[in-house]
């Protein structure tokens, strides 16, 4: 029985070009450890999937990771897992996850870490669930993104309540905190299974 908060992660399935960003995921990860916490995540063992579980495992957290079939030997899913859900298709992987999460957070990554934060944030929007979204923004990664988002608002594609659905910040520690808190504040419970 976990204590702690849920977190699911989005990060890259490499380790990409900037260092500091491998320190980034292991600090998330230990985090979730320290504070008794489970990590839910796309089950790699790659780049910064690996490494933020890792950290997770290390500090004496939970990590339950869920990959499709495909992916297994892509991947290189994570044997290790506290719990290691190999499931159909993507849309399976993203649904569960979703599902095992009290909270998201997007560390750097490619095109599937950002599909899978719009995913999120689009369903916040429509309401399909109250769960806190948090963007960790270490090293400015986010700030071209964030720059085109601030520019949809202009150009009224986006009203400036959406961008308030989640939360931005660079300090993982802090953000990590507020995540906790909003998730513990949490009002109502919607049922994921109808996305």
């Amino acid at each position: 029985m976990r204590a702690g908060l849920s977190l699911c992660v989005y990060c890259g399935s490499r380790i990409g070009a900037v260092p500091a960003f491998v320190e980034l995921a292991r600090e998330v990860g230990r985090w979730i450890g320290v504070h008794k916490g489970q990590l839910v995540y796309g089950g790699g063992n790659n780049g910064l999937m690996g490494v933020v579980a890792d950290a997770t495992l290390e500090a004496g957290g939970r990590v339950v990771g869920i990959i499709p079939h495909a992916l297994v030997d892509r991947e290189f899913a994570k044997l290790d897992c506290t719990e290691l859900h190999v499931v159909d298709n993507m849309h399976d992987r993203k649904r569960m996850m979703a599902e095992r999460a009290d909270a998201f957070l997007a560390l750097p990554g490619g095109i599937g870490t950002l599909e899978e934060l719009f995913e999120v944030w689009t369903w916040r929007q429509l309401g399909y669930h109250d769960k806190p979204v948090g963007i960790l923004n270490a090293e400015s990664y986010y700030d071209p993104l964030l720059a085109f988002l601030a520019a949809s608002v202009r150009h009224g594609y986006m009203n400036d309540w959406q961008m308030d659905l989640v939360r931005v910040g660079s300090d993982a520690g802090q953000l990590l905190g507020e995540l906790a808190q909003a998730a513990t504040t949490r009002t109502g419970v919607v049922d994921l299974s109808e996305i």
